[in-house]
């Protein structure tokens, strides 16, 4: 896991390549490399994963020096892919998968893509040709920015080791328009002006004069027929899953996973703990009891309690994180200049976790992101399986998920009205609204609503694939990746597994709301392995902000001080005297609910990113 930079067609001076290149030194704090010839520039931040040696050190070249890599991420099968490669006759001088993927583009070229299972940007500059091939991962787990202004053409893990090289402006559209933060990552548009980002799945050629971009992945390409009977699906999800868990524990440093205590993260470890005790794999490491858990006391959002009784069952130690942000305020400038986008939360919580990995000595941590967006873990979503409920069963499963899914405290979370009968009125008369809206945003549009793999797919499933591929899971994919990485943190996702990818969303909606409970099949293909009150506790909160609490409490002086500053009142990303309305809302409400905390922060936030990433810059 790395950061990577690169220009191509202009020659820049060593002392600006070290700049651009340390702007991202936060993922590669363990050394540093650079190559250049005439118009050509290559330049890396490593973070030692695999081999820790100096043979894993990037740029790399191949054996005969005409092609170099930079390449972030991992590739977790790659000792099977370097086998093979050994029996072509290549020889290997590291024992890293970055070796692997420079050899496989020499043998397959873009068809190495395929063989890969893993996330990953890397570039490929093949010096005889003066040819550079990039390339994204399937759903773009990680990011790949570039400018190219016809004449030259840079590119970089991130957006600011980009800005020492153009006119750094905002992209007032996005900047300025909350409606559009889950919106805009699943395309090229970005919140700088004159960057642009390869799109997941995308690959691009670049030969001195055009840049071409092609799609080398789609889901709907890759749908597979799965068992008939929901026990055979069942076990075949326990197959894969625990496959890609024992994938991603390759590792030469120690591994944890950040654990919330709700199914997703409690799943992977204790899938993990099953292989460490069961699977002889050498490469495997079997360090991995380290579970570090988020406390919010006196809030909402505590879910603690639930994580220990992971732990407990695993018989492992947990280092417990009180996130407090009255004792970060002065970093959370910094905090927002390294997360560098925008979104409807504060960073504060995610960042300060993973930097409590980093400090214990975790530098990887396999997480449970992308199974609600695959599996229908949210109540938003998986409400609109009851269009496709043929039987009173069938609705009556969809109701009882969606009810249970709240706690029951009265809180701000909670729901208002907790009646199957009220939660299926609101219902209709959503799917009324939605009808009515329909087409009246064109950012709104689902790209893939003429694929008629996609029309095929019932209605869960149909949203299922726009959550993650269009919507909220690109958008979550890239801030796990700068929350992590700003703490130099390599995070691996066994449910992003694309084996699981196409599983999942080429099962039926019946697989996924079962029996009253949500992501059923994942409860019931990992539940030997769990304590059982987790792995079907129904009450779902997330891990989020406690927005409300903060802004009422610890934070207030900090919200009441923006809102009141000269500063605020003349930034011209927002309308002044309406965010400070809803800001003091909420503030002096003692009934304001997390939407309106939320609501609050994201029109606060064009602000926020202005004074913290565009003055940066």
């Amino acid at each position: 896991m790395c950061g990577i930079f690169g220009v191509i067609g202009k020659q820049i001076s060593k002392e600006l390549a070290w700049t651009c290149v340390d702007k991202i030194k936060h993922r590669g704090p363990d050394g540093r490399g650079l190559w250049q010839e005439g118009d050509v520039t290559l330049g890396h931040r490593r973070l030692a994963i695999m081999d820790l040696s100096e043979h894993g050190a990037q740029p790399m070249k191949d054996e005969s020096g005409r092609y170099l890599l930079v390449y972030n991420g991992e590739i977790y099968n790659f000792l099977e892919i370097r086998a093979e490669l050994e029996a072509k006759g290549y020889r290997f001088f590291s024992d890293c998968d970055s070796e692997v993927i420079l050899n496989a583009y020499i043998e397959w070229g873009k068809a190495c893509q395929d063989k890969f299972n893993g996330m990953w940007a890397f570039a490929v500059y093949d010096r005889k040709k003066r040819e550079l091939f990039l390339s994204r991962d399937r759903f773009g787990v990680k990011p790949l920015y570039y400018t190219f202004d016809g004449t030259f053409l840079a590119f970089a893990s991130e957006m600011k080791a980009l800005m020492p090289l153009i006119t750094v402006r905002a992209n007032r559209s996005l900047v300025c328009d909350p409606k559009r933060i889950l919106y805009y990552e699943s395309t090229k548009e970005c919140v700088i002006e004159g960057i642009e980002r390869i799109p997941a799945g995308t690959c691009a050629f670049y030969d001195g004069k055009e840049l071409k971009t092609e799609k080398w992945w789609n889901t709907l390409d890759h749908l597979v027929e799965v068992p008939e009977t929901y026990e055979e699906q069942v076990e075949k999800l326990r197959e894969l899953f625990l496959d890609a868990c024992k994938l991603r524990m390759r590792s030469d440093v120690t591994i944890g996973t950040a654990l919330s205590g709700g199914l997703d993260s409690s799943a992977t470890i204790c899938a993990m703990a099953h292989l460490a005790a069961s699977d002889p794999e050498e490469r495997m490491n079997k360090d991995w009891q380290h579970a570090y858990v988020a406390t919010f006391p006196n809030t909402t959002m505590d879910e603690s309690v639930y994580a220990k009784q992971v732990t407990d069952y695993l018989g492992i130690p947990a280092t417990f994180t009180k996130i407090d942000p009255a004792g970060i305020v002065d970093k959370i400038d910094e905090f927002l200049y390294l997360f560098e986008d925008i979104y409807l939360t504060s960073p504060i919580p995610m960042m300060l976790l993973y930097g409590s990995l980093y400090k214990h000595g975790t530098y990887v941590t396999i997480d449970g992101h992308g199974a609600d967006e695959l599996f229908g873990g949210y109540t938003f979503d998986f409400i609109h399986a009851l269009k496709d409920a043929k039987t009173k069963e069938e609705k009556d499963w969809i109701l009882t998920a969606y009810v249970d899914s709240f706690p029951k405290d009265g809180s701000n979370i909670a729901l208002k009205s907790a009646s199957k009968s009220a939660v299926y009125r609101g219902y209709l008369k959503r799917r009324l609204r939605d009808f009515l809206k329909k087409g009246e945003e064109p950012y709104r549009q689902v790209r893939a609503k003429d694929d008629e793999r996609y029309r095929r797919m019932d209605t869960l499933n149909r949203i299922l694939y726009v959550s993650s591929h269009e919507t909220i899971l690109p958008t979550l994919l890239r801030n796990y990746d700068r929350y992590s990485m700003a703490n130099s943190v390599e995070i691996r996702m066994p449910f992003m597994d694309y084996r699981i990818v196409t599983y999942a969303l080429s099962l039926d909606y019946r697989a996924k709301i079962h029996g009253g409970f949500s992501k059923a099949i994942i409860r019931d293909a990992i539940a030997p392995y769990m304590p059982k009150e987790i792995a079907y506790r129904k009450t779902k909160i997330g891990f989020n902000t406690p927005i409300v609490e903060w802004m009422q409490g610890p934070l207030k002086e900090y919200f009441s001080d923006i809102i009141a500053s000269q500063e605020f009142q003349n930034c011209d990303l927002i309308d002044a005297a309406k965010v400070r309305g809803m800001v003091d809302g909420v503030i002096h409400d003692p009934k304001a609910s997390f939407a309106m905390g939320e609501n609050a922060w994201s029109a606060l936030y064009p602000y926020l990113w202005e004074r913290a990433v565009l003055k940066h810059a």
